[in-house]
């Protein structure tokens, strides 16, 4: 079988350890490395001494991204490569160490490379998905207030859509703060919601506990921090996107998709908007 890359590097990659094999026309050597920043380095420095040119590691958990952080900075060539995909290629691998059975199929050609987006495409969509798992978690605690405030009998989500909406978030506040008064509690009220009045205070007419307002003085509290580091999420996507607001406004013309969506797409799919998202009109035929 032809050889298409002369020097090349294949490596098995571990949480703790990587076991690397570097093969050329002169010989093939094989060492072991820790994974700690010092020993990466290391790494890179025994390839680049090599003189190889592409190096190859199965796409295990994140464990690859460090190394690819290096070589990246190295301008040397990487493939990251499913793990069922090289197992699809006849050979023995059970009988080859892993590191050397890499080298040999990318000196062989035999590796198709997982795509792997540019570092500052890696960092948005890391931060992107960190961000929409923290407003999950929001989202999640929003129902356990409810649930605590169901526990003590309070009927608050009859009256309000949202208890934690900018019309009642005042309400369960002054709740956990110990407010019992149904009367004082539904004057917290605004906006539309003041017309609601009567029927606020006979929901708010319940029995909660010294347990049930701790439960609510905590979840409000984390509540509270969640949404300030969505909030300082937000401004460090919005600043990691600013130089691409054109595709942003693209993909925000589509109907159904609102900023923070657009976002998650560039996010997703890097910054060939245009040539995946021609026009509105095509995303809606």
């Amino acid at each position: 079988m032809d050889i298409v890359i002369e020097r090349a590097c294949g490596m098995d990659v571990h949480k703790d350890n990587i076991t690397a094999c570097i093969v050329t026309p002169e010989r093939k050597e094989i060492q072991a490395f820790s994974t700690k920043t010092v020993f990466l380095l290391q790494l890179v420095d025994w390839i680049k001494q090599h003189n190889c040119t592409h190096v190859a590691m199965e796409s295990t958990s994140v464990y690859w991204k460090p190394i690819v952080n290096l070589l990246e900075a190295e301008d040397i060539e990487f493939l990251v490569v499913n793990a069922q995909h090289m197992k699809a290629v006849p050979g023995r691998k059970t009988d080859v160490k892993d590191a050397e059975w890499i080298a040999k199929l990318l000196r062989h050609g035999l590796l198709k490379a997982s795509y792997i987006p540019d570092r500052n495409q890696r960092e948005l969509r890391e931060l992107v998905r960190y961000r929409r798992s923290i407003i999950e978690e929001r989202a999640r605690q929003h129902n356990r207030i409810q649930k605590v405030l169901e526990g003590a009998n309070i009927k608050l989500g009859s009256v309000v859509s949202d208890v934690m909406g900018v019309s009642a978030r005042d309400m369960p506040d002054a709740i956990a703060d110990g407010e019992e008064d149904p009367e004082k509690l539904a004057n917290f009220a605004r906006r539309t919601m003041k017309k609601k009045k009567e029927e606020l205070e006979l929901a708010l007419k319940g029995y909660i506990s010294s347990h049930q307002r701790l439960m609510l003085k905590t979840i409000l509290g984390h509540i509270d921090f969640l949404t300030e580091q969505i909030e300082m999420l937000d401004k460090e996507v919005a600043n990691r996107v600013s130089s691409h607001q054109e595709d942003i406004a693209r993909l925000d013309s589509i109907p159904g998709i609102a900023t923070r969506m657009a976002e998650q797409i560039l996010s997703e799919i890097g910054t060939d908007v245009k040539k995946q998202f021609p026009t509105a009109a095509h995303m809606c035929s």
